[in-house]
């Protein structure tokens, strides 16, 4: 009898015979999934991370036009300062100088031509070159500041101020009696009142905005800071 089962042989199970293939075919299908899984799950990591950079560098790209845009406001106003002093100096100089004062608002307003030699509002006549070297000092003291500035206030506080000292240092260099010695055109007389020009007016208008926002906390890169 056993022989003749060694001769025969067993006959074949199909769940025996079936295991082996569908087996292996099983493990590379459940690899196939587990790997197109593991692929979508990198590039989801993947597309997350990118977003997550692309958030955080949008805004230093939005930063660098916003301090751009800071820097053209500085320089508009001080070229519209400037350019309002000069051509007013211009006008007194070639029709007022020499001549009458005018009346604006009777005696408390005058327009009036004179030469200051001193600082702002006729102060320290003594001290022309020294104050010609505050004057160029203090332009370059903007032009490195500009390069950090983020508040539109700062821009225009610093504006008014680089356009009066280009005004009032352009007099010193190309007026008489020489060269960081000119004496500065001053025409705007009120009542019992030192006598200036437009220049002076944004100097002094340039400063109060600065006192102000620095009594706010407010800084120039646009943070504010609580003393």
């Amino acid at each position: 009898m056993a022989e003749a089962e060694r001769i025969i042989g067993t006959p074949d199970i199909p769940g025996a015979a079936g295991a082996g293939p569908e087996q292996s075919d099983g493990n590379a299908v459940s690899g196939d999934r587990s790997g197109s899984d593991e692929s979508a799950t990198g590039e989801r990591s993947g597309a997350d991370s990118a977003a997550d950079s692309g958030a955080e560098e949008t805004p230093a790209k939005d930063e660098r036009p916003k301090g751009k845009r800071r820097i053209a406001v500085l320089f508009t106003v001080a070229v519209l300062a400037y350019a309002l002093d000069l051509v007013s100096k211009m006008i007194v100089v070639a029709k007022l100088e020499h001549h009458d004062s005018i009346e604006i608002v009777g005696d408390w307003l005058k327009f009036e031509a004179i030469r200051n030699a001193g600082a702002a509002f006729g102060f320290g006549e003594a001290f022309t070159i020294i104050f010609t070297v505050i004057a160029a000092a203090v332009i370059v003291v903007i032009a490195r500041l500009a390069r950090k500035l983020y508040s539109l206030p700062w821009a225009i506080a610093l504006g008014l101020l680089l356009g009066g000292a280009l005004g009032n240092l352009t007099d010193r260099i190309f007026r008489s009696p020489g060269v960081f010695e000119g004496a500065v055109v001053d025409f705007i007389a009120p009542k019992n009142f030192a006598v200036f020009n437009l220049a002076d007016s944004a100097i002094v208008c340039g400063g109060i905005l600065i006192v102000l926002l620095s009594f706010r906390g407010l800084d120039p890169d646009g943070t504010v800071h609580q003393d």
